[in-house]
């Protein structure tokens, strides 16, 4: 095992009415903005819930943050926060709600361009405190320090990343995902189970705990994944255990002393930002292809998610690691996911784009072990034609 450093200081509030407890985690002098997405809050009786719990607090509103938050849009929030002395942001949705408004919380004190704390990756100085309630398990969001944010104008999707960013606090009541459209829970079965597997899926290191931790979400993923297309209705077991796989899924416990590697999230936000492809499409569509065409290098990680995972047990450790390679892919596609570009219309001029957009932000070499080459991103996006 690695050295490592782990500190998660996010309070979790999970379960049934675990809303009315909102307004005990928030500071008595709290002038809050709260945010939100599309208006589904409104809908489902979960704007209600919240404000009912905001009576006697300054609340300000920020809505129209988009499934992949947009830059441009939060921006406009900085003069607002500024108008009204906010002090402490209220995410009220899904991660990219969350992810939005961590970049809203870096954005408003940044001395200079925010763009660059994302394409630059300037340093995080300050951030105005969050707590989140969620309403779409999926990305982590609401134990982690992480945000992807979309710039509209140039087709770009970039990342950052500060401890600073924690919620304080976020509210997981697995009956706030009921109202939630199919496909809005398949991406989060996706999303959940490619943050596993970008930890855990690259070069052993000894970490029993971490991979079997690891094995434990990817299994549940699996088998409450299945389950969530059966049922009918929504059942609260079924939601309970797939909000707390995707939490688990990036909180920094299994990544923690391993060898992590985020190239299929990198390649995959390209495919966003060009196509507007769903996140968890876009991972579904490059795991596959990047897991090939780094078979060799990962054969021995391959064969023990084969194994642990798949319940296959070829001696051939090759045969192994293609056998658990297709049944992640038909894991995928059994949810639903059209894994080919070739299913979205997609072909050679984008995954030209992709390599020139690489080669002009000097990104020749990608992956964390820094063992990707643009000629292995150029090959396994062929190969998903």
């Amino acid at each position: 095992m690695e050295n490592f450093n782990y500190h998660n200081p996010v309070k979790i509030l999970f379960g049934k009415g675990k809303v009315k407890e909102l307004s005990d985690q928030l500071p008595k002098d709290a002038r809050i903005l709260m945010t939100y997405g599309g208006g589904s809050i409104f809908k489902n009786g979960i704007y209600e819930q919240v404000k009912e719990q905001l009576n006697g607090f300054e609340v300000s509103e920020f809505g129209g943050i988009e499934a992949n938050p947009h830059y441009e849009t939060c921006m406009k929030a900085l003069p607002l926060i500024k108008e009204k002395n906010i002090n402490f942001l209220l995410s009220v949705g899904g991660g990219s709600v969350l992810d939005g408004t961590k970049f809203i919380a870096v954005g408003v004190h940044y001395k200079g361009n925010p763009w660059e704390i994302l394409s630059k990756g300037a340093k995080v100085a300050s951030a105005l405190p969050i707590g989140a309630v969620l309403t779409l398990p999926a990305t982590g969001s609401e134990m982690n320090g992480n945000s992807v944010i979309t710039k509209a104008e140039t087709q770009e999707k970039l990342a950052f990343g500060s401890p600073l960013v924690m919620p304080r606090f976020s509210i997981l009541d697995p009956e706030f995902t009921f109202s939630l459209p199919q496909r809005q829970v398949v991406n989060g079965i996706v999303d959940a189970f490619v943050h596993v597997m970008e930890q855990y899926l690259t070069y052993p290191v000894n970490a029993p705990i971490q991979d079997r931790f690891a094995e434990s979400i990817l299994l549940t993923l699996i088998e409450q994944g299945k389950l969530a297309l059966k049922n009918e209705q929504p059942d609260y077991e079924n939601r309970a255990n797939l909000m707390w796989a995707a939490t688990m899924a990036l909180n920094g416990l299994i990544g923690s002393g391993v060898k992590t590697c985020w190239a299929t999230h990198t390649i995959g936000h390209e495919l966003t930002a060009l196509h507007g492809l769903d996140h968890a499409l876009t991972l579904a569509i490059v795991l596959p292809g990047l897991l090939r065409q780094l078979k060799h290098k990962r054969i021995e990680k391959l064969n023990q998610y084969a194994k642990q995972v798949w319940g296959i047990s070829e001696s051939d450790k090759e045969l192994a690691a293609d056998k658990a390679i297709n049944a992640t892919e038909e894991f995928f596609r059994g949810l639903g996911m059209k894994t080919l570009l070739s299913e979205h219309q997609i072909g050679d001029k984008t995954i030209e784009k992709i390599l020139t957009r690489f080669k002009n932000r000097n990104m020749t070499i990608l992956g964390n072990q820094k063992d990707i080459t643009l000629d292995d991103v150029k090959l396994l996006l062929q190969s998903r034609l």
